[in-house]
């Protein structure tokens, strides 16, 4: 028995030292998990709210799916729908016209979309959306017939020149923009973009919506195709606002 004794202890403290090495691994392991679950991670392109505010971050348009395909229309019977739409792709903007005149904001929000893929070569190219190395291949005179037809039927309240208003007096600040716009909500103490899945959270009603709310830009893949828009060449001068 006394020669067995130190061997018995030595595998007594080897199976307690593994014990402890298995019970710390584990701690560690639940500490990551319950860390993953409680917080979000904001997109890179956010940021924490000031220090002197309660309000934090979280989720993008990243997370806002897809947008709605209807909106309440209205009464086009004193409505004049314009039929002299220039474009240099052959894009045919009467339904456009048609869906802001009758208040269809959804659809003409979609519908802009979709033209943007089309005139800027991306529906060539096999991809069903706009990168942002696309826009400089969009057509000024498109880009002023779709703003012209915004304008009009929002009364200047909807547009992607608006936006641009919006941008500079944000000076830049993604954040901030998406704020003057009426792209953010709040759940509680915790800010976030309006999700487009489900019953969308934009506002299609050119009374209630604040300056430049519309059209919506998605910004999965960042910020850059929003900005690239803003600063296209159409804007450099005031031509784009000349009905033709």
């Amino acid at each position: 028995f006394g020669f067995y004794l130190p061997s018995i202890l030595f595998y007594s403290i080897l199976n307690i030292s593994i014990m402890k090495v298995v019970l710390s691994l584990a701690a560690v392991l639940s500490v990551a998990v319950s860390s993953t679950s409680a917080f979000v991670v904001p997109h890179a392109g956010n940021a924490l709210a000031s220090s002197s505010s309660t309000t934090l971050f979280s989720a993008t348009m990243a997370d806002s799916g897809v947008p709605p395909t209807s909106s309440e229309s209205t009464d086009t019977a004193d409505v004049e729908i314009p039929t002299n739409l220039p474009s240099e792709c052959g894009m045919d903007y009467i339904p456009l016209a048609t869906m802001l005149a009758t208040g269809q904001l959804a659809e003409a929000d979609q519908f802009t979309r979709d033209a943007l893929i089309d005139i800027s070569g991306a529906r060539e190219k096999k991809r069903d959306f706009v990168y942002f190395t696309d826009v400089k291949n969009i057509p000024a005179t498109d880009l002023a017939t779709i703003e012209r037809l915004w304008l009009k039927f929002s009364g200047g309240k909807f547009g992607y020149s608006v936006q641009k208003k919006k941008w500079k007096q944000s000076k830049g600040d993604f954040e901030v923009f998406c704020r003057k716009i009426g792209w953010t909500t709040t759940d509680g103490e915790v800010e976030r973009k309006k999700r487009w899945f489900g019953a969308s959270e934009f506002i299609y009603d050119v009374k209630k919506a604040p300056e430049g709310h519309l059209p919506l830009t998605s910004a999965l893949r960042g910020t850059s195709l929003l900005k690239n828009l803003l600063n296209h060449p159409v804007w450099d001068n005031d031509d784009w606002q000349k009905e033709p």
